[in-house]
């Protein structure tokens, strides 16, 4: 245990616990877009409300935007016509909000701001003459939605440095990288690295593809998981920021534990814990910290740390529809 936070001595005799918790954490900013994207649009013209996928990849958020009236669906034929439908701010292939406005629904973009820059590069360096290796996880729905800007075989993905070995390109081919912006930070860099050692020429974006949020909420995770012996991490099992934050933890030294609720927790898991870090993915709303600081304090006595490493103002703006 660091000696900065020493513990104090508990009233009632139980344990005590220093509780590191990890700031930023969280919503970012384009979350908190994608969920207002909802709300406004629920009152503007009333439920229902199709969103196709997830609107942000959190039961808990999906299922309180359900309880409004959203209408959550996989595809775009499971939305009915003459209703409106939002796409999740994980970014949808160019196909289906073509697709959308020949239905003549009324549609509304809650993709991240941040994953629609990538879009454009991806736009750019095609224009370039350029094919795009894109690092990222097959199947995770902002690479469908990235490899669906571009024409098919335009884009190659690469999730680790042996897929970069892997390539069958030329040396001085004509090639460009983007990156998903959940990834971890740390891994990206080695096949970055990878890939400029293969392909002396190849084109990198203008500004790092991984986003704020999640280079935010990596390092957070760096400054309390060498103190503790357990990290929790609030987030969904298919939310590929909160599981990069697994394991950052990993890698510092620290066991590290993925929840959703705080009724995941297994008291048994503070047995030996003396320093527990918390921390939660950028789709997971501070009313689980709260819940799970409570849960913790059900067993032992809690003495709370928050470690900022960064301060977040970061707003993006709404879509023009729903904008007054």
């Amino acid at each position: 245990m660091n000696a900065a936070f020493p513990n104090q001595p508990g009233t009632s005799g139980r344990k005590p616990l220093t509780l590191l918790i990890a700031a930023p954490r969280g919503f970012c900013a384009g979350v908190d877009r994608a969920i207002e994207i909802v709300e406004r649009a629920l009152s503007r013209y009333g439920a229902p409300v199709y969103v196709r996928h997830e609107i942000v990849h959190n039961r808990y958020v999906v299922d309180g935007l359900k309880a409004k009236g959203a209408i959550f669906v996989e595809e775009l034929s499971d939305v009915p016509d003459g209703v409106p439908v939002v796409f999740s701010a994980h970014g949808v292939p160019k196909a289906v909000p073509a697709e959308a406005t020949a239905r003549g629904l009324e549609w509304l973009d809650a993709t991240c701001p941040l994953v629609s820059k990538v879009h454009r590069q991806a736009e750019r360096q095609l224009e370039f003459g350029r094919h795009i290796i894109f690092v990222g996880h097959k199947g995770h729905p902002e690479v469908i939605g990235t490899f669906g800007q571009v024409p098919e075989g335009a884009m190659t993905l690469v999730e680790t440095v042996e897929d970069v070995a892997s390539l069958d390109f030329p040396a001085d081919a004509e090639l460009a990288f983007l990156t998903q912006t959940t990834l971890s930070v740390d891994d990206t860099a080695e096949i970055v690295e990878a890939l400029k050692a293969r392909f002396p020429n190849i084109a990198a974006p203008k500004a790092e593809d991984i986003c704020y949020a999640t280079s935010n909420r990596q390092a957070a995770v760096k400054a309390i998981a060498p103190q503790s012996q357990l990290v929790l991490v609030i987030g969904a099992p298919n939310s590929s920021n909160s599981l990069r934050l697994v394991e950052v933890a990993e890698r510092c030294g620290a066991s590290a534990r993925l929840i959703q609720r705080a009724s995941e927790i297994n008291p048994a898991w503070l047995d030996g814990v003396d320093t527990l870090g918390l921390t939660a993915g950028a789709s997971a709303p501070e009313t689980l910290v709260r819940e799970v600081v409570d849960a913790l304090t059900q067993w032992r006595d809690v003495e709370e740390h928050t470690l900022v490493t960064a301060e977040e103002k970061m707003v993006f703006k709404l879509p023009r529809q729903l904008a007054d």
